[in-house]
């Protein structure tokens, strides 16, 4: 999921998911032969280039942060053909430097770019020694954004309606398949070459281009996925990294889905027993039967759907996708709670879809560079990107008999995990039917990692990556993992806690671990 480390959320509209897909592709240096022997692809060219720097042209954007660009091939396989340019940005040292820093929010499908432009001031104290550079992955923000059209007035959404109400089974499998051709059909080339595998030597490339002998990193949430799977495909490449909010590597999507729901309902759960200590709670006043007046605004947005200020019909499925952006951490909640009031007596929807993740529009390619303008990147990039990265890790594929089976069990489950987010997050899993297969290599490859130690941060409370995936994935990796935990709440901990926050920094400035098995204690401050 997409850390939250900014409190200020960014607008974006209303959502649907979207796509993917992978063939697993060797890893590697240019010098590097394959499995079979077989010379390596030649990789010299993107090896050789280096960043140049210059002012950003988003107008909003700070002043000091400067923007750039590597060029990676569009299929590692055949670096000869096709390429992608690769957004970046950075806040430069302010002392002397030992290099860069590199960041990933998460998501998947996260954009770094506007995200260290707005929430850059977290990571200031890193530039006492570092560089801090972010990036948007291939598929993501200004690299070669996917869509799946949503708003578009040259296409139709993705799925006409949610999956998961329909009761026959052929009409199930047609709107899921129609949705897999719309997304490939706006999301370009890119798109079967999308995925963590990709990516993770796509910031090989960006390390040597940045003039850095090792890769110094620090990774949210799903940039912990390519945080681990970087170490594995680059273990001698690996210098200080920090994997924060730690995903899975070994569970599968359904899998993943109801873990998801479970943290969800619990956050929304905590949300709703502060909110009712306020009389302008929009739940009520009662802890207990607040929960049941959630569902039945989800359910009643379902079945009637208000206009947003854009003219199109705002869900209950929309309520739920922004709901699950604000649950991230608990600054946001008095604004959430206002949003809701806003939605519930006037029907206004703005506030809340302030924390929607999708939108509308088509990517336009600025002349030259083949990045894309920053105004011009898909309002719903970040859902079909998140799809399409997420499908493409996983190798499970449902066959149309096994949906048709169990479609109804799949229903109970989610419902029984979370009664107001099951239904979405069935949606996302469901959304990768009829998609090529994934990629087996994290799996079943990224594990024993022969690296330089590597510090893993989690956080008890974490409604988004449990805790557990942290001390699994530790195990996976082996004895390079080093534990750090964090007993406080939220979705991951550098931003939330400050003893998380010293201890990262410490590692990432001077090297010093602390002990595997440590802990923080949760923050004193309260709810604003």
């Amino acid at each position: 999921m997409l850390a939250k480390l900014s409190s200020r959320p960014a607008f974006r509209g209303c959502a649907v998911t979207g796509v993917l897909t992978l063939a697993l592709l060797g890893a590697g240096l240019p010098a590097l032969a394959t499995a079979d022997d077989r010379p390596a692809p030649d990789l010299s060219r993107f090896y050789r280039q280096k960043v140049k720097w210059a002012a950003c042209r988003t107008p909003d954007a700070p002043k000091d942060l400067q923007c750039g660009k590597v060029t990676v091939p569009l299929d590692y396989a055949k670096p000869g053909g096709g390429t992608l340019d690769l957004a970046l940005a950075r806040y430069r040292a302010t002392g002397r430097s030992r290099g860069s820093v590199l960041l990933n929010f998460g998501g998947p499908g996260g954009a770094g770019v506007s995200e260290l432009a707005s929430g850059g001031k977290e990571f200031m104290d890193l530039t006492n020694g570092y560089d801090v550079v972010t990036f948007d992955p291939r598929g993501v923000g200004q690299s070669s954004p996917v869509s799946c059209g949503e708003g578009s007035d040259q296409g139709s959404t993705a799925v006409d309606e949610d999956p998961t109400e329909s009761s026959d089974p052929k009409i199930l499998l047609r709107q899921l398949r129609k949705a897999a051709a719309t997304c490939a059909k706006y999301s370009g080339p890119v798109l079967p070459h999308i995925g963590t595998v990709n990516a993770s030597r796509d910031l090989d490339v960006m390390r040597q281009a940045l003039g850095d002998k090792k890769l110094n990193y620090l990774g949210f949430s799903y940039g912990t996925r390519l945080g681990a799977v970087y170490a594995a495909q680059f273990p001698k490449k690996v210098g200080r990294l920090v994997l924060d909010g730690v995903d899975t590597l070994t569970e599968p999507l359904s899998e993943q889905g109801i873990a998801g729901a479970e943290g969800q309902q619990t956050a929304l759960e905590d949300f709703l027993n502060w909110c009712v200590q306020d009389i302008a709670c929009p739940f009520g006043t009662d802890a207990r039967s607040a929960p049941d007046r959630a569902v039945g605004l989800v359910r009643s947005l379902d079945q009637d759907p208000v206009q947003s200020g854009f003219g199109d019909p705002f869900s209950g499925q929309d309520l739920v996708g922004s709901i699950s952006q604000a649950l991230y951490t608990k600054q946001l909640w008095p604004t959430l709670e206002r949003a809701i009031a806003s939605l519930v007596e006037d029907g206004d929807t703005r506030a809340i879809m302030a924390f929607s993740p999708g939108g509308a529009g088509l990517p336009k390619l600025r002349g030259g560079d083949g990045i894309v303008d920053a105004q011009d990147v898909p309002l719903d990039n970040l859902p079909a990107a998140l799809m399409a990265i997420n499908c493409a890790d996983d190798p499970d594929r449902p066959t149309a008999e096994q949906i048709t089976k169990h479609l109804a069990g799949l229903r109970a489950e989610y419902e029984q995990a979370s009664p107001v987010f099951g239904r979405y997050r069935l949606t996302e899993v469901l959304m990768c039917y009829g998609r090529p297969k994934g990629t087996d290599y994290i799996r079943d490859d990224v594990k024993d990692v022969d690296s330089a130690k590597m510090l893993l941060v989690g956080t008890r409370g974490d409604p988004a990556t449990p805790y557990r995936w942290t001390v699994e994935t530790a195990q996976r990796l082996g004895s390079s993992a080093v534990v750090l935990d964090n007993k406080g709440e939220g979705h991951t901990g550098y931003a939330s806690s400050k003893c998380v926050h010293h201890k990262v920094n410490d590692f990432l400035l001077y090297g010093s671990l602390p002990p595997s098995g440590s802990s923080c204690q949760p923050d004193t401050a309260e709810v604003p």
